[in-house]
């Protein structure tokens, strides 16, 4: 026998097994399960089922210990536990299923714990053994919690704390979660949270954390058994609470930790934070991006899962911790190993004796598993030696195979996280082929579908698959024909000549199999006259046409729809073989109606839509599209013409406007129709001027006023001979896109244009008004043709001419291009530039020669910049400015300059490749100018007649300053203007001799020798500056009230008078001043008047704003201010919704307390009249009490306790311990003189209008002037409750130990 290696594979389909020769290599075969196949072949056991490796039982149930296997014949099964032999038989209590491996151990009498341990089935027929995983039995555990005594947890506002949970250690592990006293889930967010440890952490306290039922649960999904913990009782003072704080990390401690995790587990990261305010956490991977399809954010960003953990997730995780005083960051190192997993598990083997098969076991983990190998359950070492076995790199290569050497291989793959164990068996067999495909089965497709026709196998050698068609030659991979590894010939198209009989033949060494199967390929189900639009009366009948083409073998069925579900269960619908009747119309009805043609093999649909109107007296005329034209005919056959004959089609009362004829060409674009020309509506035929080598197919459609028809059915193919081309390429161009080529474009003919086979296209070009013949190529399917090695920048004259296999098109037209372009070589010279203003330049060029441009002019760019300020030794150059001038031009003016500054300029040529050369750089300086505003003005100490005015240089000062103009005047009296020119180096002046109590406007301008810049003001109000009180800027606090009364204050800046309009609504300068009882606020604004408002409250109050609107002024006066307030003002703008859109800064506005002009009240007159009337009334009223108690007042008791009861206390019912109505029943009576404070106890008052006055223990009567009042009898109380005592019944969850 030839040491050949033979590949096998196997698949199942429907309980047969398809078994198909592939190469060399053998790989693992199953034993089918067809019953006729399994007779008399061998098999060695398998392992089918078998319970999991670490099995939790539950105590309360029997255990069973699932181990199932097959094999041929059936296997015997044994046990062994913790090493040893498990007599199973010797057990009264452990029961073997029938035919199977499987214990149940009864433990209904019997502890659980007696059966844990290690076991590992055994299952062995006469051909080898197979071995189960080693399963581990251990009993759920769900232990009570420790006795412990929590002690109250008291702490203060702000800080963190963690509330431990501890849960006993179950099995499998607790599920924990925080509830209170009524078993409901303590709320959790980003501020307090679980951790997966089951502890509570709250990053920050707040005063409604406290509580006295902090409840940790423990859940035992094993048992379904709840374990609580005692209550924890939080108390939160807020007698000093926590100041703010940056985050730190409660968990995991420190800045660095790390972290293991399995190959393929969930890996869980989590980091708590304390802070104040609440941090918030984020998570990032240090060189790297999160795996984006399996992580998630959980427990409010503290938590990072992945799933599916690989080795790529290894690697330092940062969370980062950020509240608005700082952050922290802790960084998570994560280290992935892995549990042993299969890469290529050893699969089964069936060999024919003499062959060569490997049995492969590629395992990987982290660390690097071990592999062992075992023979019938013994490791290999100890078994007896097989010549034809050997071990390389984890395989066993079984060469040269004998029979009778059937054996089950097992492979032990481990390292310290776990270990994988896998059965192979190798089954020695020498089987002839088999065919499973049942003989004779007959395959149905339709045309242009798949067929796939089966030739399942099996035998030893693996048979190898050859098929034949009708009986002829062997049929082999190509064209339509595909042979699949399995036997499964695939045909695809199936068109009708492929139906037939075919025969699949199996073969091996020991013989040969074949099988016959047929294949029919069907026509198409299709339906010609579909169903169409309808507009029916109410009570007339509808009728939907649904004519089918079919296979005539098929039979079809006819299925109706309305709106995509049954027809409605009504007599009035009635369905023939090709059409669907609806009788008496009714509004119901209306719909879209779908027709379905059903076959065995396929089926085809088409809809329509109903329309239900009002019948009307005489019958409606139903206007519809036109039926599509039919009958088509070509005669009068030329060789570029045809005349096209046609029946028109039913009008359907709407007169045919025009026929539409459209044309295919199958030749070039089959399956697309264009519009060739139109007709008359009264013709039925057509001249149709036609074009060479094309292969024509025409329709027509007819058009009324209600829309176009469908289209007629084709006609006949006509074809027309080819020919020359008729035209040119058009678009034809010609521009170069480098230096030395040219660059020939046009669009191309379409196939239609072509008029013949071999279209190409002859280009030729030479160069303008240079004697040269023309140079010409012939190029095909391209749109263009590069020419190089061109000068530059040439006019060039070209053609593109269209040639095919019957000749060329007309003369071309001729186009003018020109070739590439290059840079210019030259620089522009004699630059100049003229100085007109201090602002203002003018450069001047001379052009470049044309020879130096070497393509299109486009113009010049002018480059310049300011060097330095001639003012500023420590200016620095700003970047260049370009201006573009046209190609014709050779002066620009240079705009925007800086004054007294020094530029530099350069000027180049360019053209449509780029740049030409720079000329030489040339300074120029420009005069000086106008300077700027001063930078500031102020006045500061001012006194009764005097004050001192201060001011800044300008900014931009653009020359050297010849000194300042200062102007002022009262502002009531325009005609006191006094200016006073100072020098350049003064920045401050005291003026004297001013009006006290008298507003002041300031002028302040600087100057060089061009004259005077832009003018700066502001105002001031001269007085004692010991009597001003300036209104604070610091937000969030006021100025002490003055102590005596001061002039009006006004506070202003002012923009120079120069400032432009701002784009937008937004405020200018704000001024305000303040008198006895009102401010003036004015300010400047530009945007929307109407909507301006003036906004004040006062300062530290929690009031709301208060707004006046200012109807379009700039100047608003606020009344009524209290004397000696501080007020917040601030002018807004809003918008039509009311949202503010813009706003002026807060001012703090003083008003000043009058107190040196307050009049003494004591002398008004009215006090005195007001004082006079009081006490005559006081007099009138003690006459009247006087009188009525000599002659006897009756006073209740009820009316005095009450007089005298403080109206805070009410009388607190005994029942529930809340405050109710005054009650005189026995079972409500208040407490005798006490009062309820709010920590719940009760103190006696010392009032003196107790009842206790008027006697105790019995019946006290009270007579005044002998009448009779009643009685008030009661036990005297003295009722005092403990303040740290709870009434409250203690909580059910405390009695409970647990609950399922």
């Amino acid at each position: 026998m030839p040491t050949m290696n033979w590949r096998r594979k196997s698949t199942f389909c429907e309980g047969a097994v398809m078994v198909l020769l592939l190469g060399h290599m053998t790989t693992a075969l199953e034993v089918p399960l067809d019953p006729k196949v399994l007779e008399g072949l061998p098999q060695p056991p398998t392992i089918t089922h078998q319970s999991p490796k670490d099995y939790i039982i539950d105590p309360r149930e029997n255990i069973v210990i699932h181990c199932e296997a097959k094999g041929k014949p059936h296997p015997s099964f044994s046990w062994t536990r913790n090493g040893s032999h498990f007599d199973v038989d010797k057990d009264p209590k452990v029961i073997t299923k029938p035919n199977s491996g499987t214990l149940v151990i009864d433990i209904s009498e019997e502890k659980a714990e007696a059966y844990e341990g290690v076991y590992q089935c055994t299952a062995r027929n006469e051909h080898g053994t197979a071995v189960s995983n080693n399963i581990v039995i251990r009993q759920s555990k769900s232990p009570l919690w420790s006795k412990e005594r929590n002690e109250p947890v008291t702490v203060q506002v702000g800080v963190s704390l963690i509330l431990h949970c501890r849960p006993p250690v179950g099995l499998p592990p607790p599920i924990i979660f925080w509830m209170d006293n009524n078993f409901q889930r303590l709320p959790q967010n980003s501020r307090v949270s679980q951790a997966l440890n089951g502890d509570l952490y709250f990053s920050n306290v707040l005063v409604e954390d406290t509580r006295n039922d902090y409840i940790c649960y423990a859940r035992f999904p094993h048992t379904q058994t709840i374990q609580q913990k005692q209550p924890i009782t939080v108390n939160v003072l807020d007698e000093r609470p926590a100041a703010e704080r940056t985050p730190s990390f409660m968990y995991p401690p420190g800045p660095n930790s790390t972290f293991m995790v399995l190959r393929g587990e969930t890996l869980e990261l989590e980091c708590i934070a304390d802070g104040l305010p609440t941090p918030e956490i984020s998570w990032t991977k240090v060189n790297g991006d999160l795996p984006s399809d399996r992580f998630s954010f959980q427990n409010f960003q503290k938590m990072l899962k992945i799933t599916e953990v690989t080795e790529a997730d290894a690697g330092d995780y940062h969370c980062l911790a950020r509240n608005r005083l700082g952050s922290a960051q802790h960084t998570i190192t994560v280290v992935v190993k892995a549990a042993p997993f299969w890469i290529s598990a050893p699969r089964n083997l069936i060999l024919a004796p003499k062959e060569t098969g490997m049995l492969i076991c590629h395992v990987g983990g982290n660390p690097k598993p071990t592999i062992t190998w075992s023979v019938n359950g013994v490791p290999i070492e100890n078994s007896p030696k097989d010549p034809s076995r050997s071990i390389e790199d984890g395989t066993i290569i079984l060469s040269d195979v004998q029979a009778g050497s059937s054996a089950v291989y097992q492979c032990n793959a481990s390292n310290e996280f776990g270990y994988l164990l896998a059965n192979a068996f190798v089954n020695v067999l020498a089987e002839p082929p088999r065919v499973l495909t049942p003989p004779n089965t007959v395959y149905q497709v339709i045309t242009n579908s798949q067929a796939m026709l089966d030739c399942s196998s099996f035998g030893s050698p693996i048979p190898k698959i050859t098929w034949f068609k009708d009986g002829q030659t062997a049929i082999l991979d190509g064209d339509s024909y595909i042979l699949h590894e399995n036997g499964t010939l695939q045909i695809s198209p199936a068109q009708p000549q492929n139906s037939g009989k075919y025969t699949c033949v199996a073969t091996n060494n020991q013989g040969n199999k074949e099988n016959h199967v047929y294949l029919e390929v069907k026509e198409p189900t299709r339906i010609l006259k579909q169903p169409e639009y309808k507009v029916a009366q109410k009570n007339s009948i509808a009728v939907f046409e649904c004519e089918v083409k079919h296979d005539p073998s098929l039979i079809p069925t006819v299925t109706w729809l309305k709106d995509n579900g049954e027809l409605p269960d009504d007599e009035r619908f009635v369905v023939d073989s090709d059409s669907l009747t609806i009788n008496d119309v009714s509004e119901e009805d209306e719909g879209t109606y779908t027709c379905i043609m059903n076959t065995t093999l396929d089926q085809d649909s088409a809809s329509a839509t109903l329309t239900v109107v009002e019948a009307t007296p005489t019958p409606a005329i139903v206007y519809e599209r036109p039926d599509p034209p039919r009958d088509l005919e070509l005669t009068d056959q030329q060789e570029q013409s045809v005349q096209l004959t046609w029946t028109p089609g039913d009008e359907h009362n709407s007169p045919t406007q025009l026929f539409l004829i459209q044309y295919e060409d199958s030749l070039h674009e089959p399956g697309v129709w264009y519009n060739l020309t139109e007709a008359p509506g009264t013709s039925t035929t057509a001249q149709l001027d036609l074009s060479p080598y094309v292969y024509y197919s025409f329709r027509v459609l007819a058009l009324n006023d209600v829309g176009m028809s469908k289209p007629s059915n084709p006609s006949g193919q006509y074809r027309t001979n080819p020919s020359q081309p008729d035209e040119n390429p058009s678009d034809v161009e010609a521009t170069g896109t480098e230096p030395h080529n040219i660059v020939i474009s046009w669009r191309e003919l379409t196939g239609l244009q072509s008029n013949g086979p071999g279209l190409q296209y002859k280009v030729s070009w030479r160069q303008k008004d240079i004697d040269e013949e023309w140079t010409s190529v012939i190029v095909a399917n391209v749109s263009e043709y590069v020419v190089t090695g061109t000068p530059i920048f040439v006019p060039y004259e070209v053609t593109v001419q269209a040639v095919n296999d019957y000749g060329r098109g007309p003369k071309p037209v001729v186009v003018l291009g020109y070739s590439g372009e290059d840079r210019p070589t030259m620089a522009p010279e004699n630059v100049k530039v003229l100085v007109q203003s201090s602002t203002q330049a003018v450069v001047q060029w001379e052009p470049i020669p044309s020879s130096t441009v070497r393509g299109r002019m486009l113009g010049y760019k002018v480059y310049y910049w300011k060097e330095k300020s001639l003012q500023k030794e420590d200016s620095r150059p700003e970047e260049p400015k370009m201006l573009i001038f046209s190609g014709n031009e050779t002066e620009g003016r240079l705009p925007d300059l800086h004054p007294y500054s020094q530029y530099s300029i350069n000027v180049s040529a360019f053209n449509g490749k780029g740049d030409g050369p720079s000329s030489a750089d040339q300074k120029f300086e420009t005069p000086e100018g106008v300077p700027g505003a001063p930078a500031f003005l102020r006045i500061r100490d001012s006194n009764l007649d005097s004050l001192t005015v201060e001011w800044g240089p300008p900014v931009d000062e653009h020359g050297r300053l010849t000194g300042y103009m200062l102007k002022y005047q009262p502002i009531n009296n325009t005609d006191e203007l006094k200016e006073m020119t100072l020098l350049a180096n003064e920045t401050s002046i005291i003026l004297e001799n001013l009006k006290y109590s008298t507003r002041y406007m300031f002028y302040l301008n600087a100057m060089t020798i061009k004259g005077s810049g832009p003018v700066v003001t502001t105002t001031i109000t001269v007085m004692d500056e010991a009597l001003i009180q300036q209104p604070a800027v610091e937000a969030g606090k006021g100025t002490e009230s003055p102590s005596h009364p001061i002039s009006p204050v006004t506070q202003s800046v002012q923009p120079p008078f120069y400032k432009a309009r701002p784009v937008g609504p937004v405020f200018g300068s704000v001024n305000f001043s303040v008198e006895e009882d009102h401010a003036i606020i004015n300010w400047e604004y530009t945007g929307d008047e109407n909507n301006v408002y003036v906004e004040y409250m006062l300062d530290n109050s929690k009031e709301a704003w208060k707004r006046e609107a200012v109807n379009g002024s700039r100047t608003y006066q606020l009344k009524n201010l209290k004397a000696g307030m501080v007020y917040r003002v601030r002018v807004v703008a809003k918008d039509h919704a009311d949202a503010t859109t813009h706003s002026t800064e807060e001012l703090l506005i003083v008003v000043p307390a009058m107190t040196s002009r307050q009049v003494d009240i004591a002398t008004q007159g009215w006090f005195i009249g007001l004082m006079c009337a009081i006490a005559l009334l006081i007099l009138v009223l003690l006459i009247v009490c006087f009188i009525k108690r000599n002659k006897g007042g009756k006073y209740p008791v009820k009316e005095k306790e009450e007089a005298h009861q403080d109206p805070e206390i009410q009388p607190m019912k005994e029942d529930d311990g809340t405050f109710g109505e005054y009650s005189d029943t026995e079972d409500h009576k208040p407490l005798k003189g006490s009062r309820t404070p709010s920590n719940g106890t009760v103190k006696k008052d010392d009032s003196d209008d107790s009842l206790v006055d008027y006697g105790e223990g019995g019946d006290g009567q009270f007579n005044e002037d002998g009448s009779f009042i009643g009685q008030y009898s009661g036990k005297k109380e003295k009722d005092t409750a403990e303040g740290n005592e709870s009434s409250e019944a203690p909580s059910p969850v405390n009695a409970m130990n647990s609950f399922v």
